[in-house]
C-alpha cells in the first residue's frame, strides 16, 4: 500500500464508513500494477441508506434558496484549489496521468464548481401573457429529484464534479457510484462539500461491483433520475433499467470516434501542434480524442511526418515523475485492446509509422503510435481504441470527408482545420457531432454544453444547458 493514497471509504448520509464487515477490492496504480489501497463494496442495506439519504435530504435542500446552495459550491471550489496537490498525487497514482495533468484537473473541477454555483442561480421561469383576462400563466423550474451518477475513470475528478455540482446547484440530491479504478478523487470532492457546510445525505458516494450497484440504484424508490459517462453498451443497458424502473429520466454521455479533418489550406504547423497534444493527453483514455485523422491528398505526408516527430518526443513513464508527459493505460485490458487494434490494422494494409507496442518493464504502457492509410474496414477504424493510437486516411473532396466522418453511429467531438470560411461553415452545418473544433480543440469549458448525437448519448453537461437534466418544468394557471 501506498502512504501518499490514504485511506477509503463510503460516504453515506454524512457518514465516512470504512471496510468493516464489507467486501474489498485493491485499487492498483497502473504505473507499477501494485496495490496503493483498498476500496469496501457497499452492501445493499449500504444502497439502500444512501438511497434513503439522498430522498430525506432533498425535501429540505431542495427549499435551500440558490444562492445559498451556491455559497457552499463556491466554498467547496476553493477547498479543491486549496487540496489541488493533494488531490492530483492520488487522482495520479490510482489513474496514472502525469502529476501535472493530474493537479490542473482538481483546479478545472473548482472551476466548474463555480461556474455553475452561479448557473444554478440563473434557473429562471417566466411569464406568459395570458389569453384570459384576470388570468395568469407561469412557467416555474423545479429540481427534478434524488440522482443516481454513474462515473469512469479517465477524468475521476472532472466528470463526476459536472454532475454533483449540477444537481446541487438546481437543488438535487445525488449517489453517485464512480468508478472503482479511481475511487480517491471523488471522496476528495465529497470531503470538501462536507467541509463547506454541505447537509448530511445531499450527496452520496458508494462502490461495488458496478452492474449490481447500478441494477440497484435505478430501482430504487428514491431516484427519480440517472446520470451516466461511459461506454455507449452500457449506457444502453442502463437506460433499458432506468425506463423499466419507473420512465426515469436520463442523461447519456456515451462513447465517441472523434474524426479530424485536415484540409489543403490549413496551417499544417498549428495543426499538428494542437492534434498531438489533444490526442495523446491522459494516454488517449479520452472520449473527445481525435482518432480518426482524414488528411487531404496534398498535405497528408507532410502532417504525418510533423505529428510522428511531434509523437516520438513523448516521455512515457510514471506520472509522478516530473519528465514523464504521458502515463500508462488504466489496466492491462487497455494494453491488449491496443495490441489488438493495431495488429488488425496491419493485417488490413495500414503503414506503421511509430510506435505500436507495450511500453516498460512494468504497469501497463502502451507506446505513442501512428498509422497510416487505414482502410475503413479495419476494426479501429470502426471501435474507438480509447488510447494513444492515431490513424490516418486521405481525402480529395469536401463531400467525401463529411461522409466519412459522419460514417459512424458515434457524434461526441469532431476538429477541423481550414483557412476557408466557406468549408468552415458547411462543416458546422454537415457535421454529425455534439462539438466541432475548427482550427483549435477548445470544445469543453465550463462555460459550453457537452453532450453528443446518436450513439454517443443524449442530453447536455456544461453550461446552460448542463442544468436542464436536473430540472423540471411546471406550468402555473392562476386565476
Amino acid at each position: 500500500m501506498d502512504d501518499r493514497y490514504g485511506a477509503l471509504h463510503l460516504f453515506i448520509d454524512g457518514e465516512w464508513l470504512g471496510a468493516g464487515g464489507r467486501q474489498t477490492e485493491d485499487v492498483i496504480n497502473p504505473a507499477t500494477g501494485e496495490a496503493i489501497g483498498t476500496l469496501p463494496h457497499a452492501t445493499p442495506g449500504d444502497l439502500d441508506r444512501a438511497a434513503a439519504a439522498a430522498g430525506a435530504a432533498f425535501a429540505s435542500w431542495r427549499r435551500v434558496p440558490a444562492f445559498e446552495r451556491a455559497q457552499i459550491l463556491r466554498k467547496a471550489a476553493q477547498l479543491l484549489r486549496e487540496r489541488a496537490d493533494l488531490i492530483g498525487t492520488r487522482m495520479t497514482l490510482e489513474q496514472g496521468k502525469p502529476f501535472a495533468e493530474a493537479r490542473l484537473e482538481a483546479l478545472i473541477s473548482a472551476d466548474i464548481f463555480d461556474y455553475t454555483a452561479d448557473e444554478g442561480r440563473r434557473t429562471y421561469g417566466r411569464i406568459i401573457p395570458a389569453r384570459v383576462p384576470g388570468m395568469r400563466w407561469m412557467v416555474t423550474r423545479e429540481p427534478v429529484g434524488p440522482v443516481a451518477a454513474f462515473t469512469p475513470w479517465n477524468f475521476p475528478c472532472v466528470i463526476p464534479a459536472r454532475k454533483i455540482s449540477a444537481a446541487l446547484a438546481t437543488g438535487c440530491t445525488m449517489v453517485i457510484k464512480p468508478s472503482e479504478e479511481t475511487p480517491a478523487s471523488v471522496l476528495e470532492i465529497a470531503r470538501a462539500l462536507q467541509d463547506a457546510g454541505l447537509p448530511a445525505g445531499v450527496l452520496n458516494v458508494v462502490y461495488g461491483v458496478p452492474a449490481e450497484v447500478s441494477a440497484h440504484l435505478i430501482a430504487a424508490e428514491p431516484i427519480r433520475k440517472i446520470t451516466f459517462t461511459g461506454s455507449t453498451g452500457v449506457g444502453q443497458q442502463l437506460a433499458v433499467l432506468a425506463a423499466k424502473a419507473g420512465v426515469k429520466r436520463a442523461t447519456m454521455e456515451l462513447g465517441g470516434h472523434a474524426p479530424v479533418m485536415v484540409f489543403e489550406d490549413a496551417d499544417i504547423d498549428a495543426a499538428v501542434q494542437a492534434m498531438v497534444g489533444a490526442k495523446f493527453r491522459n494516454a488517449g483514455q479520452i472520449c473527445i480524442a481525435p482518432t480518426r485523422f482524414y488528411l487531404h491528398d496534398s498535405v497528408h505526408d507532410r502532417f504525418v511526418e510533423g505529428f510522428a516527430a511531434a509523437a516520438a518526443k513523448i516521455r512515457m513513464g510514471d506520472g509522478m515523475d516530473p519528465a514523464s508527459t504521458m502515463g500508462p493505460l488504466a489496466n492491462n485490458r487497455r494494453v491488449a485492446a491496443m495490441e489488438a487494434l493495431v495488429a488488425d490494422a496491419v493485417d488490413h494494409g495500414a503503414g506503421l509509422r511509430l510506435g505500436g507496442n507495450p511500453g516498460g518493464n512494468r504497469g501497463y504502457f502502451f507506446e505513442p503510435t501512428v498509422l497510416t492509410d487505414v482502410p475503413a474496414n479495419a476494426r479501429i477504424m470502426n471501435e474507438e481504441p480509447f488510447g494513444p493510437v492515431a490513424v490516418t486516411a486521405r481525402f480529395s473532396t469536401l463531400d467525401e470527408v463529411i461522409e466519412q466522418a459522419n460514417r459512424l453511429p458515434f457524434g461526441l467531438a469532431s476538429y477541423a482545420f481550414t483557412q476557408d470560411t466557406r468549408i468552415a461553415s458547411a462543416l458546422a452545418d454537415r457535421v454529425e457531432a455534439g462539438m466541432l473544433g475548427i482550427n483549435n480543440v477548445a470544445i469543453n469549458m465550463p462555460e459550453t454544453p457537452f453532450g453528443g448525437v446518436k450513439q454517443s448519448g443524449y442530453g447536455s453537461e456544461g453550461g446552460s444547458e448542463g442544468m436542464d437534466a436536473y430540472l423540471v418544468t411546471k406550468t402555473v394557471s392562476q386565476s
